[in-house]
C-alpha cells in the first residue's frame, strides 16, 4: 500500500512538473512568435526606432556574405535610409520568418531559420531575398537580439520546405 501511495505522489508530481514545463514552453514560444511578428511589422511600416529597440545595445551582426562582424549600431546606420524610404511610401517591403530550429528557456533563445525579405520600388520592380539566419536573444523584461548571424543565401525551395 505504501508503494502505491508513493507511486501516486510521484505520478502527480511528474504530471504537475510536465504541465508547468509545457505551459512555460508554450508561453515562451508565444512570446518569441510575437517578437518576430513585431520585427516584421517594424520593417513593413518603416518603423526604424522600434526596429532598433529590438536589439540589445551591444548586439552584433555577423554576415557570411560579407565575411564580417560588426556592432549592430553600424548595421542599423546602413539600413536606416531603407526604413525612411518605406515610411515615406517610396518602396513597399515585407519580411517573413520560418524557423528550422528553436531552442529556448524563459530568458534565452537561439533561433535558426530563413527570412524572406521582399522590396518593391516605386517603379514596380520587386526584389526578393531569402537568407539563412540564426539569432541569439535574451529576455530582460522584453526580448532583445544579441546576435544576428546571416549564414548565407537560401532558395525559394528551402523556404517552402521550412514552411
Amino acid at each position: 500500500m505504501k508503494s502505491l501511495k508513493y507511486t501516486g505522489f510521484f505520478l502527480a508530481a511528474t504530471l504537475t512538473w510536465c504541465s508547468t514545463t509545457t505551459a512555460q514552453e508554450l508561453s515562451t514560444s508565444l512570446e518569441l512568435d510575437l517578437f518576430w511578428a513585431e520585427i516584421a511589422r517594424t520593417v513593413r511600416e518603416g518603423d526604424f526606432e522600434s526596429y532598433r529597440s529590438s536589439y540589445h545595445p551591444d548586439a552584433v551582426l555577423v554576415s557570411n556574405l560579407s565575411n564580417s562582424s560588426k556592432p549592430i549600431a553600424e548595421a542599423l546606420a546602413d539600413w536606416q535610409s531603407g526604413f525612411t524610404q518605406t515610411r515615406e511610401g517610396k518602396n513597399s517591403v515585407s519580411l517573413e520568418f520560418r524557423f528550422t530550429r528553436r531552442i529556448h528557456d524563459p530568458t534565452t533563445a537561439h533561433e535558426s531559420g530563413i527570412f524572406r525579405y521582399a522590396s518593391t520600388a516605386e517603379d514596380g520592380q520587386t526584389n526578393v531575398t531569402y537568407m539563412h539566419f540564426q539569432a541569439l536573444l535574451i529576455k530582460q523584461g522584453v526580448w532583445k537580439t544579441l546576435m544576428e548571424y546571416q549564414t548565407g543565401p537560401a532558395t525559394a525551395e528551402e523556404w517552402d520546405a521550412a514552411g
